[in-house]
Parts: structure tokens; C-alpha cells; sequence
């Protein structure tokens, strides 16, 4: 069997359609167009009536009524409903990462820590996701909207995780070490700002690997800008690198930078 799409405007493609739609204009609309209804339940009942008449009414060239062969050809061998009504999905393909979570819609979903570096598939619906490595399904979520936000199943994360993986927080503290005090004490307040540790380790590695590209003073000079401003993410740090914050001394005032004039009186007017 092969499934040839009707080109536009060519009716003839689907002859059959086009005389069921006439069929209709003529025994079901055409009678009710001088009518005037003033509810949809009292258009529908007319309706209903024009279309039963229109049904059991014999056909010339078959010599039976659409409703008679509907109860000798179709009924008899038509299937039950499914139980549940389809539900659309959609699926992508992700790799899970080193926090053991996998991103759909800027959202976090958990799996198996033993999936670290493979890829898997994602199946989304309306209100499930669910997340499948060879054929096989092996996590489930409720579907969120709260974007930056973790979905996170206890039994996923491994016993010890220093023992299963190479990462740790441990590990990024020392990174963040050999970069700045200033860089150490950002890494240790993103590990702190999360439920379990292995959240943070996306936004960690993140942050931390910024210093290859803006090298590892800049970095540190953009974590001590951070720091009392109470930025604690990767976009952030990234922001103050992009913009060359980091480059402005973290003491100099905006009232320092003003030029000397008459008109301009300073804060000790107001006092």
C-alpha cells in the first residue's frame, strides 16, 4: 500500500471527499439555510435530523442505504476504542551528563548514575518524560516548566559518589584552588546553593572552564566582582567576563569617576 497526498487544488485527486462534501451541502445545509437558530445544541438537533433522513435513505445505483451497509460491511468488523486515547510524543536525543541528568527544555531530569556519558533517548508527552538507553526505559518524570530547576530521583544518585566517579566536590574545589581564593569561595557557595552536590557540578564546570578562554587572572578577578553581588551561576561569571567587568576596580565608586566641575556638589552636599 502506498499513500499518495492530493496535490493542491486538484479535487479530482479526491473525487470521493468532494462528492461526500457535496452530498452534505446539499440534503444537510442547503435545507436549514433559511432557518435561524439561537443555540448551538438547536443547530445540531436540525442537523441531526437532516442527517439520519440523508442516511436511511436508499442509494439508486446501490439499492441500499448508507446505513444498511454500514451495519453489513463496516460494523461488523470494527474494533474497540483503546482504552486510553493517543498521546502525542515527542523525542530527542541527549548524553547524559557528569551530574547524571539530562536536559530537555532547560530542565533537569535524573537517570541512573551508571548512564554518565551515554547517550539516550528522550521521550516527551504532555505531562511525562521519560528517558530510554538501548531500547529499554530506565527513568520517568513528571514533566516541569521551571526552567534551571532539577527533577531529581533518590535512587538514581550512586551510594558514594566519590567512589563511582571521577567527579566530586572536592575535586572542584581543588580546580578552583589553583585559579584564586576568590574563584574557590564562588565554586564552594554554587556546591552549597544546591540540595544534593552533583547539581551544582554542571554550572561548576561551567564557570571554572571559562578560564581557558579568558584565562585564569580574568576569572578570578570576575568571581570577586561576583561574589557581593550575589551572582552564583555560570551565565553570570560569563556576563561580567563578556562585558569586561572584571576589569574595573572592585573599590572604585561611581562618584570617583566623575569629573571635577562646579556644578556637580557630591554626597557631602546631602549631609
Amino acid at each position: 500500500m502506498a499513500v499518495v497526498p492530493a496535490r493542491v487544488r486538484k479535487p479530482k485527486d479526491k473525487s470521493k471527499v468532494e462528492v461526500g462534501v457535496q452530498v452534505v451541502e446539499r440534503w444537510v445545509l442547503a435545507p436549514l439555510r433559511n432557518r435561524t437558530f439561537f443555540s448551538l445544541a438547536e443547530l445540531n438537533q436540525a442537523m441531526w435530523e437532516l442527517l439520519t433522513e440523508l442516511n436511511d435513505r436508499p442509494m439508486r445505483h446501490l439499492g441500499q442505504s448508507r446505513r444498511e451497509l454500514f451495519e453489513s460491511l463496516d460494523k461488523p468488523v470494527l474494533a474497540p476504542l483503546p482504552v486510553q486515547p493517543y498521546e502525542f510524543a515527542r523525542w530527542k536525543l541527549a548524553r547524559v551528563h557528569i551530574d547524571y541528568h539530562v536536559s530537555f527544555e532547560k530542565h533537569y531530569y535524573s537517570v541512573p548514575y551508571t548512564l554518565i556519558g551515554k547517550e539516550v533517548e528522550i521521550r516527551v508527552t504532555e505531562k511525562t518524560v521519560e528517558i530510554f538507553y538501548q531500547r529499554q526505559r530506565r527513568a520517568s518524570h513528571r514533566r516541569s516548566p521551571a526552567q534551571g530547576r532539577y527533577s531529581t530521583q533518590n535512587e538514581h544518585m550512586p551510594p558514594a559518589h566519590q567512589k563511582y566517579s571521577d567527579w566530586s566536590p572536592e575535586r572542584f574545589l581543588r580546580w578552583a584552588e589553583e585559579i584564586g581564593p576568590d574563584t574557590t569561595r564562588l565554586i564552594a557557595a554554587v556546591l552549597e546553593a544546591r540540595r544534593h552536590p552533583q547539581q551544582a557540578y554542571r554550572s561548576c564546570l561551567g564557570i571554572l572552564s571559562l578560564s581557558k578562554r579568558y584565562t585564569n587572572v580574568r576569572l578570578e578577578a570576575a568571581c570577586r566582582r561576583a561574589l557581593p553581588a550575589g551572582i552564583c551561576s555560570y551565565k553570570g561569571v560569563r556576563n561580567i567576563l563578556e562585558n569586561k567587568l572584571d576589569r574595573l576596580e572592585m573599590d572604585q565608586s561611581p562618584a570617583a569617576v566623575l569629573p571635577s566641575h562646579a556644578n556637580i556638589r557630591g554626597e557631602s552636599y546631602y549631609n
